[in-house]
């Protein structure tokens, strides 16, 4: 096991997240596939890895096309600044094999322009396995404790878009 020392060593992934609202100004969230159905934390929305030299839009793009099966959005906003979590000491030899200590991540808020029927969790690497809309304020209750702070600083900085 890494020493906390080591894990301190190691760079961020850069990566993108997306606050996609529907028609309703409600959030799109998954429950992730690998986790027990009871549980009530496992619920996140769509984010990636930035591949590459490319973009953080286009990422962002390409992670709904590969999550949801779709990519019907327009980007209204984007976050001020890149946000940071860490992984918990015990997941960052099982994450990614140990070369990241958290995330880095640009978001984009994006306006959804399908229907509900436009959403495929089916993918070719399917990574959640169950979806619904949801109230921008509840998304820190959703989600992993390690991410929860990622997601009351999305909730102050994209309230706008619900009000």
């Amino acid at each position: 096991m890494l020493t906390p020392e080591e894990i301190a060593k190691l760079p961020y992934r850069p990566c993108v997240g997306i606050v996609l609202l529907n028609a309703d100004k409600r959030v799109f969230v998954a429950r992730r596939i690998d986790a027990q159905k009871d549980n009530p934390h496992a619920w996140q929305m769509p984010q990636g890895g930035i591949d590459k030299g490319e973009k953080p839009k286009a990422a962002a793009l390409r992670e709904l096309q590969e999550e949801i099966g779709t990519d019907k959005v327009e980007v209204i906003a984007k976050s001020r600044d890149w946000l940071r979590y860490d992984f918990p000491p015990e997941l960052v030899e099982k994450v990614r094999g140990g070369r990241y200590r958290g995330q880095e991540q640009r978001w984009f808020a994006m306006r959804f322009l399908g229907c509900d029927q436009d959403i495929d969790l089916e993918t070719d690497h399917p990574e959640f396995s169950a979806w619904r809309w949801e109230r921008l304020e509840r998304l820190p209750a959703l989600t992993i404790p390690f991410k929860r702070d990622i997601y009351a600083a999305l909730v102050r900085e994209f309230r706008h878009l619900v009000d």
